[in-house]
């Protein structure tokens, strides 16, 4: 791409991937998602799906927004959110969220809302929560990487947790084959975690978390879940506990996730763990 001389918003290649590594490590645990997406860009033989605008100012890249199944904003100023807004309302929607840093997301919204409207659920107020250290609680030692022989035991329960978290069922639509797409990848990649209860003929997930973005600096937690049979009996910080000390001593030195505010239990399990506000988020679903 050639020099940018003025304000624009570009989209970006493979040559550009570099300079918005760049703006994502300014905060790498709030733009751990698009910092994720631009290495898979960079260094996967299979593209992720969607692509990245990049903001100019004075020819310098200012802002990012990754625009795929989410809409993701990265370092967005307030005339960055006004063009990421205009293209993104010129091309419709096609995303299922809009997530991420909530002041950007917000302002976002304030511009597509009329035209994107009405949102299904409009979540403000997500705490962002790290930790690179050691967990304050013992890790459970049975929590562990899901095998692969283990995906119909799985997968009933992140379609429990996904339907119970979003509202809907992830299998509603085709019958389950892009969802149980998605979690066998996450198992091969060992990117998913479980304590499964062995009760004989009939063995049930007690806990499950998945890894959703990494880098080597830090990871996203996503889809933490203790099944409703177990709930209140304790599983939940230590589970936590044993895929912060996995993941720290084998994939990254930070762990990540995001949480509704509203959800005041599962805040205070994570901050027993040792997690910390940094941030704050919000999440436009559709």
């Amino acid at each position: 791409m050639g020099p940018v001389l003025r304000s624009a918003l570009k989209v970006l290649g493979a040559g550009d991937v570099d300079a918005a590594l760049g703006l994502c490590a300014r905060d790498p645990v709030a733009n751990l998602f698009v910092a994720a997406r631009l290495l898979a860009l960079r260094g996967e033989p299979r593209r992720p799906a969607g692509e990245v605008w990049g903001w100019y100012d004075r020819g310098e890249l200012r802002s990012v927004c990754w625009s795929g199944a989410n809409l993701v904003p990265v370092e967005a100023t307030p005339d960055a959110v006004d063009a990421f807004a205009q293209r993104a309302r010129r091309h419709g929607r096609h995303c299922s969220s809009i997530v991420g840093p909530a002041g950007a997301v917000l302002g976002l919204w304030r511009h597509l809302q009329s035209s994107w409207g009405p949102a299904r659920e409009v979540r403000a107020h997500q705490p962002l929560m790290a930790m690179s250290t050691p967990p304050l609680v013992a890790p459970d030692p049975e929590v562990r990487r899901t095998r692969p022989d283990e995906i119909e035991l799985v997968l009933p329960a992140c379609v429990a947790m996904f339907t119970e978290e979003v509202g809907y069922s992830p299998v509603a639509a085709d019958g389950g084959t892009l969802y149980r797409s998605q979690v066998t990848g996450l198992v091969s990649a060992g990117r998913s975690f479980v304590r499964v209860d062995n009760r004989p003929g009939d063995p049930q997930v007690v806990f499950k978390a998945e890894l959703g973005s990494v880098t080597h600096e830090a990871v996203q937690v996503q889809g933490v879940w203790v099944n409703p049979r177990f709930r209140g009996r304790g599983f939940a910080a230590p589970g936590m506990a044993a895929v912060v000390d996995i993941v720290r001593r084998e994939v990254a030195p930070t762990v990540s996730l995001y949480v509704n505010g509203y959800n005041t239990r599962a805040v205070r399990a994570y901050q027993r763990v040792g997690f910390a506000t940094v941030g704050t988020y919000a999440t436009i679903l559709f």
